[in-house]
């Protein structure tokens, strides 16, 4: 661990312990008091707390809310900016869309802590209280940043819903529930409930516009040029593209994504593709493979050069997945925008 760790978790204990010295010796003295002020007086209760969240597994009850953030990924940077949260966040890390017109001015002013995944010693080095993971792979145990060994640290920790959605699958319903558990962790729960009523009204808008209209077949690229890695039925991907008055050719695919073949991929004929689009290699070259390969040519998709482009962090379970069903539906609806 970091010396400058090491000394503030000594700082900690050295008060923690002289506190409790002094707690000791009033009771020694036959003391009673218990008011605010006197020795042995207990935090002043926070209104909405204590809190206990089941996440992923993990128990956490908290009697207060967090003051020092760290986000390892972007959608939870983005989640906490869009509460209004900027104030209680000591770093963030792994950026892999640009950000949010909105959010840009409050985002640059948030320590970088890494182009990827910090390490659990940059991170500890932020003095934080609370870590935020995107992906499973924040808190990866062999790379030292496991959820045991931050809790060791004194450290809560909480994992973006997406991550331990099981078999069921995601909905945007995960989405709604995650910023409210955020919102309930850091004691806004109204600001929550008022990002959560937004968001519907985004999705229900983008609903009425390609209602009655026919579902257009969606092929996911993601990756790949042996076999298709694509968007499967448990992802939040799939449920963006239904909303979106679409239908995943792939959805009974059993996980967030999987490999196909490209014989499969043509006898699927998907009307539209989507592009994920994300850090590595770009959308330009990823239209420019698929359509270069004969295989391919007779595919609708293919012949009418009907794409449709979506950042990666868009189908995740964060505030940008309402605003990509709107987006979503324009591409595979276009005339009900007109």
């Amino acid at each position: 661990m970091s010396s400058a760790w090491r000394r503030r978790r000594s700082a900690r204990v050295a008060a923690a312990a002289t506190a409790l010295s002094a707690v000791l010796l009033t009771g020694g003295c036959g003391s009673s008091g218990t008011g605010a002020g006197s020795p042995g007086a207990s935090a002043p209760a926070v209104k909405g707390f204590p809190v206990t969240i089941d996440n992923c597994g993990v128990k956490t009850t908290y009697t207060r809310p967090p003051s020092r953030a760290v986000t390892i990924h972007q959608h939870p940077a983005e989640l906490m900016l869009s509460l209004g949260l900027k104030e209680r966040m000591a770093g963030t890390s792994y950026p892999d869309s640009a950000v949010l017109p909105e959010l840009r001015e409050d985002f640059s002013s948030i320590p970088q802590l890494s182009k990827e995944a910090p390490s659990f010693e940059k991170v500890l080095d932020t003095d934080p209280d609370f870590v935020y993971g995107g992906y499973a792979s924040a808190f990866a145990e062999k790379e030292g940043r496991s959820r045991k060994a931050f809790a060791d640290a004194g450290i809560d920790t909480y994992l973006n819903r997406e991550n331990c959605a099981g078999k069921q699958g995601v909905t945007m319903q995960d989405t709604y529930t995650e910023i409210r558990t955020i919102g309930r962790i850091f004691g806004v729960p109204d600001r929550a409930s008022t990002l959560v009523s937004t968001l519907r009204s985004r999705v229900a808008e983008a609903g009425r516009a390609v209602k009655g209209t026919r579902d257009v077949s969606v092929f996911v690229y993601d990756s790949g040029d042996k076999s298709a890695f694509t968007a499967g039925g448990k992802g939040l991907g799939n449920e963006l593209i239904k909303l979106a008055g679409g239908r995943n050719v792939f959805s009974e695919l059993d996980d967030v994504f999987g490999d196909v073949s490209w014989e499969q991929v043509v006898d699927r004929r998907p009307d539209v593709i989507a592009i994920y689009d994300y850090a590595g290699t770009s959308v330009a070259q990823k239209k420019k493979f698929l359509l270069s390969q004969p295989a391919l040519a007779d595919v609708p998709a293919i012949k009418n050069k009907r794409f449709v482009v979506l950042p990666l962090t868009d189908t995740l379970v964060g505030v940008r997945s309402a605003d990509a069903v709107g987006e979503l539906a324009r591409g595979l609806h276009p005339e009900s925008f007109k």
